[in-house]
């Protein structure tokens, strides 16, 4: 297994816990449309129900894509999960109607979220440090896949839209790296979210049924991460080589994001983080992110 860890920083590389901090902080203002109702609604409208929003809306950047390739970006799901959805979506709509709705939905959301303050002054200046940010990394692709089509993507003129693009481009830049840094740790999907949810970090049960795994499949993949060593305990936990395990992985992830943030420095990021906090808070306390609603949890 290759420990990413220990490769050569870059000379301008960005400390890592500011990295993940400033992801931290802002990630709400993308992910919360996963939850909304109004992206639910405006799938809904184009055809697409339940599961095959959700699919659909992440994966239409790509193109009309089948779903091989969407669960190799997506790497996490079940692929009867996502077969069920790919490529019948695009006989009812397109990609491009798609991701209009998608941003429309985003729109509202934040309008309803945030109030008054989704066109104030802070908004347009985190609009402006993500934006910088995101196209700081455009020509570096490789291996990259998701976060290469949603870079690609026209940019939106208001700023609370140019925000959320801003902060989807780099979730999908992270996530794109988690999946390298996954890979190189020997794990598959599956085995990725046994292993997050014994860290005690989110509910076994969401993420399985979430996913699309069942119980049996779920634990054939906790015996093989006992037999590693990874996993201990009749109700698995890390053990001390899974919690290293994580660790690395985590470690790995931040240091494949650092480039995107490079370009803001430490204070950049600072404050990036800094006007992010208050918005994702009022995000979270107006309801945006409530599980329960999850597009990937219907149908």
């Amino acid at each position: 297994m290759t420990d990413l860890h220990h490769l050569t920083e870059p000379r301008d590389a960005i400390d890592h816990a500011v990295v993940r901090q400033t992801w931290r902080l802002a990630e709400p203002l993308h992910g919360m449309i996963y939850f909304v109702p109004e992206a639910h609604e405006r799938y809904a409208a184009l055809g697409l129900t339940g599961r095959d929003g959700y699919f659909a809306s992440r994966a239409a950047a790509m193109g009309a894509v089948g779903a091989e390739p969407v669960v190799a970006a997506f790497y996490n799901f079940n692929p009867r999960l996502v077969t069920a959805a790919l490529p019948a979506a695009w006989e009812k709509t397109t990609p491009a109607a798609v991701l209009a709705a998608r941003l429309d939905a985003a729109g509202a959301a934040l309008t309803r979220g945030l109030g008054d303050a989704v066109h104030s002054p802070e908004v347009a200046e985190a609009a402006g440090l993500a934006r910088r940010a995101a196209e700081s990394v455009t020509g570096r692709s490789e291996g990259r896949v998701l976060f290469a089509a949603h870079a690609a993507l026209p940019w939106p003129d208001q700023p609370h839209l140019i925000l959320w693009q801003a902060q989807t481009i780099l979730r999908e830049f992270r996530g794109d790296g988690h999946v390298a840094a996954l890979l190189l740790a020997g794990l598959t999907g599956l085995q990725a979210l046994v292993l997050h949810a014994a860290s005690g970090e989110v509910p076994e049960r969401f993420l399985r049924r979430s996913r699309g795994w069942s119980e049996e499949q779920w634990a054939g993949a906790v015996d093989d991460l006992r037999h590693r060593g990874v996993l201990e305990g009749d109700e698995p936990t890390l053990s001390d080589a899974g919690r290293a395990l994580r660790a690395s992985i985590e470690a790995a992830t931040d240091r494949l994001a650092a480039p995107a943030y490079t370009v803001l420095g430490a204070d950049g990021c600072r404050r990036l983080a800094e006007l992010a906090r208050p918005l994702s808070r009022t995000i979270v306390a107006a309801g945006l992110l409530d599980v329960a609603n999850g597009i990937a949890s219907r149908g």
